[in-house]
């Protein structure tokens, strides 16, 4: 029997991964910081800059690392969250960006760090799939021409 896999995406930064899970275990419910490793540490794990650390958002690891201004997000990774309510929505939306960060298309943003996140309405799935192909139409449509997404706005489209 084989031990259960964990995957984990790792997050490079050039020198604020503390800062960026701080921000980002602050955001969710279900968030906790799981280890902190210090550059340079002698066993009491108090001294030197924070070189890695392993959190967890809503059930899904990730590890964050200073590794330098050598690589930088871009769009081509995104961290996508579905959201069952319109409130956590508009809560994400405004906080994610918060202090630097900006606001893209199609509930696409990014935070003061650069990274992208996708903030997607869990029902947005379902109205896209629909076996009507102008119910769908319409849903891919009126997403097409929100920024931050709304789910009475999809769903009143999908209505027709």
């Amino acid at each position: 029997m084989h031990a259960k896999l964990k995957i984990a995406t790792n997050l490079w930064f050039d020198s604020n991964a503390e800062a960026a899970v701080e921000f980002y275990v602050s955001l969710f419910e279900d968030a906790i910081i799981t280890s902190l490793l210090r550059a340079g540490n002698t066993g009491s794990g108090l001294e030197g800059p924070v070189a890695a650390m392993s959190f967890e958002l809503e059930g899904q690891n990730f590890v964050a690392m200073n590794g330098g201004p050598q690589f930088k997000f871009n769009e081509a990774i995104s961290i996508a969250v579905l959201c069952d309510s319109q409130d956590r929505i508009d809560a994400l939306w405004e906080k994610l960006p918060a202090d630097g960060g900006s606001h893209g298309r199609c509930g696409w943003l990014k935070d003061r760090f650069g990274l992208s996140w996708q903030i997607v309405p869990t029902v947005l799935s379902t109205l896209l799939a629909d076996t009507d192909p102008a119910k769908a139409a319409r849903v891919m449509q009126a997403m097409l021409a929100m920024d931050k997404l709304d789910i009475e706005g999809l769903e009143q489209a999908y209505d027709g």
